[in-house]
């Protein structure tokens, strides 16, 4: 028998490299073999020990919009009435017929008056951002794996490695990507992960004033999350397509889409 070690494979490496390095490196993401390190000033923060998800309560919000412009402001997404993270949709219900839905920039402005010719019974705002699924379309074309899911479960892009071929804004069902217009990249919702590896809020959370986003952890029983799921009626927006979103929805009826 030979007394040679075995070689580790690239993928034995980085996860040994991922457990043995120092604080201030954050291991975000494995994909392909492919690594992204992000700097971290919380030493004892640790992605596998944490899930995150978001849920959002359409009872509560008010369609006021300033979640969408603290999202601009604070992840640097242009300014055009077409590049968007999040945004919120409002939806007319008629009484005969499908519903109205519109966004006017974002709903960054908040919703003018409309008026239509049918009977509207109620209208509601919806806010939308990536789903962060568990089955990720976007991760699955990506061609060289810019697209990957770190491992507390956010859907990230590494701009480095990223081609801008638009292969994943195609396959997003939601409709939550779009292509960076300077950097040429896909860009997208990731939670604020600049701000939430601190322990801080997503912005569009800490905005809101009625508190009708919640974030949180999947699994652990302090999470306002967890109590959310729990206490409210959950949907997710097209359930059918096995994407397994981390968006979580309260008083989404069929009419949402």
């Amino acid at each position: 028998m030979s007394d040679k070690k075995p070689k580790l494979t690239r993928r034995e490496f980085l996860e040994i490299i991922s457990r043995k390095a120092p604080g201030w490196l954050l291991l975000v993401g494995t994909f392909g073999g492919r690594t992204l390190l992000a700097q971290n000033s919380d030493s004892d923060y640790d992605p596998e020990n944490h899930s995150y998800a978001m849920g959002i309560d359409i009872h509560k919000c008010i369609g006021c919009g300033r979640c969408v412009d603290a999202c601009k402001v604070e992840n640097n997404v242009p300014d055009e009435p077409h590049f968007f993270r999040t945004w919120v949709e409002r939806y007319l219900v008629p009484s005969e017929g499908e519903a109205l839905v519109d966004s006017p920039n974002g709903g960054r402005y908040g919703f003018p008056e409309v008026k239509v010719d049918v009977d509207v019974l109620r209208s509601f705002f919806v806010p939308k951002l990536c789903n962060h699924c568990t089955n990720a379309p976007c991760v699955q074309v990506c061609p060289v794996g810019a697209t990957f899911t770190s491992r507390d479960g956010v859907v990230l892009v590494d701009e480095k490695i990223c081609v801008g071929c638009r292969y994943c804004i195609q396959a997003c069902p939601y409709g939550a990507r779009f292509l960076h217009p300077v950097k040429m990249v896909a860009d997208k919702c990731t939670f604020c992960y600049h701000r939430i590896t601190h322990g801080h809020l997503p912005a569009c959370v800490e905005v809101c004033p009625t508190q009708a986003r919640i974030f949180g952890e999947v699994g652990k029983h302090s999470s306002p999350l967890r109590r959310f799921v729990r206490f409210e009626d959950i949907t997710v927006l097209k359930p059918w397509l096995n994407t397994e979103p981390k968006v979580y929805y309260a008083g989404a009826d069929g009419e949402v889409r």
